[in-house]
């Protein structure tokens, strides 16, 4: 067999592709779902590998380890909070309600499922991990910066901030007040009765009143 016939013959078709992508995928919402039952440390490779439905060594194909697994793990999950609040601040109204929204989206997405939230917001984790996990913050302040700047522009927020400045006590100041409401000490995370939807709501309006109350523009007689 000749060196292109050897290549042709181990280039691989796309059954097999789809076949490789769907183990990825399996084995990524198989982790996704133990992190969600019981946060970084009780989700094992192992443990994966049995939810996917495939062999322990088969995980390592795709992952060389486990930090890197959860790493890509919370990745992909924070993505998506990233392009919602992107929506949000590229949305029509004016920045303090774009502000208010982003920051009260967040809340109630963190809380719809609390166990996975606290896990990607505070929970202790390999340093893989957490490298992660600043990652997926700078990218927050940045949407969060990008409001900030625009309603600075448009005269509707304070200007004696730096928009960078507030960006990030922003969105230090709301993921440290979700610790307390996302920890699994918590006895109502897992509440669905109406009553805790109302908690919830109303925590996540509060939460966004104080964010947006630290750029409001001052008052003449404050």
């Amino acid at each position: 067999m000749n060196q292109s016939s050897f290549f042709m013959a181990y280039r691989q078709t796309p059954a097999v592709q789809a076949r490789l992508q769907d183990n990825r995928s399996r084995i990524l919402e198989a982790a996704r779902a133990l992190v969600s039952e019981g946060g970084w440390q009780e989700a094992q490779v192992a443990s994966v590998a049995a939810a996917a439905g495939i062999a322990t060594g088969t995980v390592y194909r795709y992952f060389p380890s486990k930090a890197e697994l959860f790493a890509q793990v919370l990745s992909l999950v924070s993505q998506r909070e990233v392009d919602v609040l992107t929506g949000i601040a590229q949305a029509d109204g004016s920045s303090m309600l774009r502000l208010h929204a982003a920051v009260s989206t967040f809340v109630k997405r963190a809380m719809r499922n609390p166990r996975l939230a606290y896990a990607l917001i505070a929970e202790p984790c390999d340093k893989e991990i957490d490298a992660a996990r600043l990652v997926y913050r700078a990218a927050i302040s940045q949407v969060i910066h990008s409001i900030v700047s625009t309603g600075q522009d448009a005269q509707e927020m304070r200007q004696d901030v730096q928009p960078d400045i507030a960006a990030t006590v922003i969105v230090g100041g709301f993921m440290e007040g979700l610790i307390g409401p996302l920890s699994p000490l918590s006895r109502q995370q897992h509440d669905g009765t109406d009553s805790y939807q109302r908690q919830v709501a109303a925590l996540a309006d509060q939460i966004a009143q104080m964010a947006c109350a630290s750029v409001a523009v001052l008052s003449a007689t404050s």
